[in-house]
């Protein structure tokens, strides 16, 4: 799930207001060269594990909604409008977006969807400025993501820090990717298995290059 209506911003953000400072701590100690992506799939494989995704797709919420009393909106201009233009992408409770985010690499890019409103799509792209790291949420009892089940000594659930970068040059409805998708299933190509589609419920996906 998206961050609320008062996004967080992270304390290392907030205290250095810079974000080269999680680059360089990402990158530090790194000792060999990262695989280029291939071009096909914008995987990198790698010979021991899963292959790495190096492009994703985040869901929020533009438009009002409120649980516990909490209002949960966050639309692209809320994370334009914020310092730096960066927040903390809390509040993810689903296993497998959890393992795609803690996949996620600084420098890589994403596209903001907006998700369960009037009109669903693509917003915007944002680029990934933190590394995944604890999510505070799931402590915080007053906080409409809370997890009784997790522990600080054992903790369950991680978050990124995004910058905003910019906005679509036009606004990718839902139902035109879906006319893309459908087309590509029938013809080939690199949005017949997109996540979008094939694991809908998913706030937190991974990319191929041609979306």
């Amino acid at each position: 799930m998206p961050p609320k209506k008062k996004p967080r911003v992270s304390k290392a953000s907030a205290n250095s207001g810079k974000i080269v400072d999680a680059k360089k701590t990402s990158t530090a100690g790194r000792k060999r060269k990262a695989a280029a992506p291939d071009a096909k799939t914008g995987k990198v494989s790698e010979s021991a594990g899963s292959p790495v995704f190096t492009r994703w797709l985040l869901k929020s919420e533009p438009e009002s909604r409120f649980e516990n009393g909490v209002d949960v909106k966050f639309g692209i201009e809320d994370l334009k409008a914020l310092p730096d233009q960066t927040s903390c992408w809390d509040g993810v409770r689903n296993y497998q977006a959890r393992n795609f985010m803690r996949q996620m690499k600084v420098g890589q890019q994403a596209f903001f969807y907006h998700s369960n409103c009037k009109e669903p799509g693509i917003a915007g792209i944002m680029t990934i400025v933190k590394e995944a790291y604890v999510d505070h949420t799931q402590f915080d009892k007053k906080d409409v993501h809370y997890d009784a089940s997790s522990t600080s000594d054992n903790p369950k659930w991680s978050m990124v820090d995004v910058q905003f970068q910019r906005m679509m040059k036009r606004f990718v409805p839902l139902w035109e990717l879906k006319e893309h998708h459908l087309q590509h299933r029938a013809n080939g190509g690199p949005l017949k298995d997109v996540a979008l589609f094939t694991r809908a419920r998913l706030s937190v996906q991974p990319l191929t290059p041609g979306l």
